[in-house]
């Protein structure tokens, strides 16, 4: 979405002298005016995502300003219309409000009112496009195969690259990465982006199942197996026949089992506990872990035989601090998926927003960033969409970067958002962010960005 220099205004009026009038002041405060004498010649002009905001006396021959707020608010419910009522008709503004109106000004009014009636509109006009724009840009994500890796940074597109490369080929795969930085969604990436997407993808984790029945889950059991198994159980990687079987925590799975599992990777058959045929099986193992397993190997807690077995494809998953330039993009699109499910607005990121981001260290990865896009959709409003409030209390210390660091980085990420927000103008990013032309390709320079690379839509 585009949003141009000076921001319009429609004044629909059948009275010239207030069209003339409410044009001038809104021309000064650094609107432009379109004035219109009657509703149907303003119907006839507005387009769809109009950026502004319309208003509209209600009086009027023809269509009046109610009917004309009906038919808008038809074509485009978010769209903000300010009528304007004779003084003392209240009942009129009342069922004006009811129909759904923005607002409304009683004549005569001070053009200061309505100057700050229309910058409170433009400000929720620009608002629901941002959304709307990041709603679709989701629903396009979406219909892509397998979760999408957002982000902008090398590490991330290393990633990609990586996964996109591994599902092709038919491997098992060990994911190496801290806790929450999103080992399952590359998992989950890999096998949908895989020939195996359209069979089941299995996820166990191995530190969740308790020692005594994990084997049983694992492989299944056949009746009277043991005590308490009535009838026959199939186990996970049965049932995964076809798929994939994600195994996290790897780690803290038992060493008992552990032999076990190197056998099923080796001959790709289980036995169920309680028989004594095998079951072939036609799958990929995915294990992630968060611990080194080679330290652990060579420790005694991970088998060694079991790590080189694994450890053929191994792909490191980058912590939120290794990627810091991604944080306000994975903050909106979370924000946006949070707003798509709750049906709320997932308000835009300002400069201090950004930077509150950009100062958490994020022990907890980009499950942490997940999380506080949630809150700040959900409970923003209650703490004036602040996101050092939300913060606060949680360490916010980015102490493995200095100063300048921190500043720099800051100033990258305002840059990379205005070029994002404008799809790589660079005159509409130069207005945003305040900077003549010349300094921000300077800075563009500086820190390795393009502007054509906005214009592109995203790889999946």
């Amino acid at each position: 979405m585009h949003e141009p220099a000076t921001l319009p205004v429609m004044i629909i009026d059948d009275e010239a002298h207030l069209r003339i009038t409410a044009g001038q002041t809104l021309e000064l405060a650094g609107y432009e005016p379109r004035a219109f004498e009657s509703a149907e010649a303003a119907l006839a002009a507005l387009t769809p995502d109009f950026p502004g905001v319309v208003v509209s006396d209600i009086r009027m021959p023809g269509m009046d300003g109610m009917a004309l707020l009906r038919e808008v608010r038809g074509r485009d419910p978010d769209l903000p219309v300010i009528l304007i009522t004779g003084h003392g008709d209240i009942s009129t503004a009342v069922e004006a409000m009811r129909e759904g109106a923005w607002d409304f000004l009683e004549k005569p009014f001070a053009g200061e009112r309505l100057v700050e009636m229309v910058r409170r509109g433009i400000d929720k006009r620009r608002l629901s496009l941002e959304n709307r724009a990041l709603k679709a840009e989701l629903e396009a994500q979406q219909s892509a195969p397998g979760p999408r890796l957002v982000g902008r940074t090398p590490a991330i597109q290393r990633l990609a690259s990586m996964v996109q490369r591994i599902s092709q080929v038919e491997t098992d795969v060990l994911l190496f990465g801290e806790t929450g930085a999103g080992k399952d969604l590359v998992a989950r990436a890999i096998h949908e982006r895989s020939c195996r997407g359209g069979h089941p993808f299995v996820a166990i984790n191995c530190g969740a199942v308790p020692e005594s029945i994990i084997e049983s889950e694992l492989f299944g059991h056949e009746k009277g197996a043991f005590t308490g198994a009535v009838e026959r159980r199939i186990g996970k990687f049965e049932h995964a026949q076809g798929g994939t079987v994600f195994l996290d925590e790897i780690e803290s799975m038992p060493l008992s089992l552990q032999v076990k599992l190197l056998r099923v990777l080796q001959e790709r058959s289980i036995e169920r506990l309680g028989a004594n045929v095998p079951v072939p099986l036609d799958l990929r193992v995915i294990a992630a872990t968060k611990v080194d397993l080679r330290a652990a190997a060579e420790a005694g807690r991970f088998r060694e035989d079991l790590y080189y077995r694994l450890e053929v494809v191994t792909l490191p998953i980058p912590s939120l601090r290794e990627r810091r330039e991604d944080i306000p993009l994975l903050f909106q699109h979370f924000a946006v998926v949070a707003a798509n499910r709750s049906g709320l607005e997932a308000p835009p990121l300002d400069a201090a927003g950004i930077s509150a981001l950009l100062a958490h260290d994020w022990p907890g990865n980009v499950r942490e960033l997940r999380n506080l896009a949630e809150r700040y959709v959900l409970l923003g409003a209650t703490c004036d969409y602040r996101l050092d409030a939300l913060l606060e209390g949680v360490g916010s210390d980015s102490g493995d970067l200095a100063l300048p660091q921190q500043v720099e980085l800051f100033e990258k990420s305002l840059i990379d958002q205005a070029l994002a927000r404008h799809r790589g103008c660079v005159s509409e990013a130069c207005e945003q962010l305040g900077l003549p032309r010349k300094t921000l390709y300077d800075k563009l320079r500086k820190y390795g960005l393009k502007a054509e690379d906005y214009r592109q839509s995203e790889a999946p």
